[in-house]
């Protein structure tokens, strides 16, 4: 439940201080860092001066939801003014004003985790502020909410000077953290710069055990590769040569002869079942890698490349440079493998060049599914004949710093293994002399991990069914909610990870999406603030069905409904039904027909279930039981009127209200005709906002 932790009363300008201090005092006992301490005392003093300013005064509530882990502290703003005309577009960015009033509000979406706002005239503007409370923190009890609270009353309010000042301190010490922090990072390459000579040294030696260790594993995968093959043809004789004599071809057998030949045949299987083992043991010790893609940012390998590889420059006369990607650009592959192969392409390329820079880029091939890294030098070359030997495993190209240098020659042909593993390639372009550049060509989104969202991109949404994301990482409870919703007006469509869910949102809506919160490894807690900040999202039912007992922290975060597990099939149903709305059926086979109808009532709380032709959606009516139908009288495989008597020859059906639609001039004998079994009549031209609104009213939406 809600724990309340203070109240500022918004009454004077000085007031408004007052709420800055307090919002970074409460942060900074609640365990947020200095930066989020800053973001929250902005954003709850630039509304408090919206409230004090436009509403002459309110009042802050200082509140802590949530009974576990982690726990949202939320600020609420009350005022009792005449509200916000514009909000809607205050909120899209559309609204100018000459006061500045709109802007603080779209900057307050941006520092906290969820802003809420509710104005109306009579009631005036209600403004809830949320943040999530750092993973380190463990949850509070109302003794840690006893303990906070004696040191907020402890801690007396300064006037605006003293802000002032404060916030002066503030910026003086992040100044001086960050200059503590590059004097470390100083610090530390000059201690990588120290060891890495001795690890350099190293490298030689570990480079040629490995070496041998590479050499016997391969030689043993050839060996058991190559007998079991060699061995596979005879035995494969001895059993087709002993089934010919147990089979009599030739001539009967005597009872010990068959007892021998029954020996021999046996004899040879087991042989043969060995010989299958080790072949699979040979696939084996040849290795096939485990690709773990994972969605990244290249702006971050980079980083994390320029920290790992510069301590090998040995002196000035080289440089390393990283040329910056677009901060936005991300991959979904294996971060690991593109980060190996791009430290032997630094890695060669710093070995090989005496004198000039090492340049390391990324950028597009032209083809949007794909990403070019590239690495480029000022060394010695490649000649032409030899720039495909180089990946050759164990070649290495003489060239004068051969001495110096040494390797194994299987970095290059490791690279290019990765790569294709990977689903790109590796090239290089090289002349003697000038340097080299090689390039890795990956493809944006690794195609075995797009594979699930894909076939649900692709599946085929059964008409006369809503569609129902199940956000759900454990196989056995999403097969339980299939279950569930067959023979349901549902269509179940699952995912086991947050970035599948993500990508299938985008390509396909769902009507309402089923989430458990404890992913694997991911925060199913601030996807839902994500899912319900987004005004591209933020109209998507969300059921909660999960083991974690914090209903009011799913709720406070826009959840439409909280269920612990187990849920029955029943129980289920019922939320869905409650969460989605009354169910509103199109039969008319025009898309842009039905899709202008979708848009006439889109923010009504209804589940819209389309079809295309009478007998899919005589099907889709008796499936899923709609509140209100449309009927478009010009079907292609039936005429309306006669769909229109079977729904009111169906016992379950003749109490659904119909609205009839029609392009054509209907007469007046007609129009008596379809009022006998319809409740609304209306010609297509004759649809606008106020006639759909007033049809949906008749069936009760």
């Amino acid at each position: 439940m809600s724990k309340a932790l203070l109240t500022v009363v918004l009454q004077y300008e000085q007031d408004v201080v007052v709420a800055r201090q307090r919002a970074r005092q409460i942060a900074g006992l609640l365990g947020f860092d200095g930066q989020d301490q800053t973001r929250i005392a902005t954003a709850v003093s630039e509304i408090a001066r919206n409230a004090y300013r436009y509403a002459r005064g309110g009042k802050v509530e200082f509140s802590l939801e949530g009974e576990s882990a982690p726990q949202i502290l939320v600020a609420r703003v009350k005022d009792q003014g005449a509200g916000i005309a514009d909000l809607q577009a205050i909120l899209e960015g559309r609204y100018r004003s000459q006061t500045g009033m709109g802007i603080g509000i779209v900057g307050v979406h941006r520092l906290m985790d969820r802003v809420e706002i509710r104005t109306n005239p009579q009631d005036g503007t209600d403004v809830l502020l949320k943040k999530i409370l750092p993973p380190s923190v463990a949850a509070l009890d109302r003794n840690d909410l006893g303990r906070i609270a004696a040191e907020l009353n402890a801690r007396t309010p300064t006037g605006a000077y003293e802000e002032l000042r404060e916030q002066n301190r503030e910026l003086v010490s992040a100044l001086a953290e960050l200059r503590e922090k590059q004097e470390q990072l100083l610090q530390l390459n000059r201690e990588l710069e120290d060891t890495n000579r001795g690890v350099v040294a190293l490298y030689a030696e570990l480079d040629e055990k490995a070496d041998h260790l590479r050499r016997a594993d391969e030689m043993k995968s050839k060996f058991l590769s190559n007998m079991s093959h060699e061995f596979r043809t005879p035995l494969n004789s001895m059993r087709a040569l002993s089934g010919l004599l147990l089979d009599r071809v030739d001539g009967s057998l005597t009872p010990e002869q068959e007892k021998q030949v029954s020996l021999i045949s046996k004899a040879a299987g087991d042989l043969t079942a060995l010989v299958d083992d080790l072949l699979d043991l040979a696939k084996i010790e040849a290795g096939k890698i485990d690709v773990r893609p994972i969605e990244f940012s290249v702006a971050n390998l980079f980083s994390a490349l320029r920290g790992m590889l510069r301590p090998l420059l040995s002196g000035d006369s080289v440089k390393l440079l990283f040329e910056d990607p677009p901060p936005s650009l991300t991959l979904v592959s294996d971060e690991g493998k593109v980060s190996q192969i791009l430290r032997n392409f630094i890695s060669n390329a710093i070995k090989f060049t005496e004198h000039g820079e090492v340049r390391v880029f990324v950028d597009s091939c032209g083809d949007p599914s794909l990403i070019r890294f590239g690495v480029s030098d000022t060394g010695i070359g490649i000649s032409a004949a030899d720039q495909e030997r180089i990946f050759e495993e164990f070649i290495q190209v003489p060239n004068p710093m051969q001495g110096r240098v040494k390797g194994t020659g299987l970095g290059l042909p490791l690279c290019r293994r990765l790569a294709q593993l990977l689903g790109g390639d590796v090239t290089v372009t090289s002349e003697l002399g000038r340097g080299s550049t090689f390039t890795a060509t990956i493809p944006v989104n690794y195609r075995e991990t797009d594979r699930p969202a894909a076939e649900l991109a692709a599946t085929h949404l059964e008409s006369g069914l809503a569609p129902i994301l199940i956000v759900e990482d454990d196989v056995e409870q999403r097969f339980v909610f299939e279950k569930y919703l067959q023979d349901s007006p549902y269509q179940p469509l699952s995912v086991g990870t947050l970035r599948e869910a993500r990508k299938f949102v985008l390509g396909v809506r769902p009507r309402a999406i089923i989430l458990d919160i404890l992913l694997r490894g991911e925060d199913s807690w601030r996807w839902l603030t994500e899912l319900k900040s987004d005004p591209a999202t933020a109209s998507i039912p969300v059921l909660v069905v999960t083991s974690v007992e914090d209903e009011r922290k799913g709720l406070a975060l826009g959840a439409d409904a909280y269920c612990l597990k187990p849920l029955g099939r029943a129980a289920l149903l019922e939320k869905l039904d409650s969460i989605t709305g009354r169910r509103v059926l199109i039969i008319d086979d025009d898309p842009t027909s039905r899709y202008l109808l979708q848009k006439l009532f889109a923010d009504r709380h209804a589940c819209v279930i389309e079809a295309e032709n009478g007998r899919s959606g005589l099907f889709a009516a008796r499936r899923s039981r709609p509140s209100l139908i449309f009927l478009d009288l010009m079907l292609p495989d039936l005429r309306g009127e006669d769909l229109l008597e079977a729904l009111k020859g169906d016992a379950e059906l003749q109490q659904v209200p119909v609205a009839v639609m029609t392009s054509g001039v209907l007469t007046r004998e007609q129009r008596e005709r379809l009022g006998l079994r319809a409740q609304v009549v209306v010609q297509k031209s004759e649809l606008t906002f106020d006639s759909a609104r007033a049809i949906l009213a008749v069936g009760g939406i």
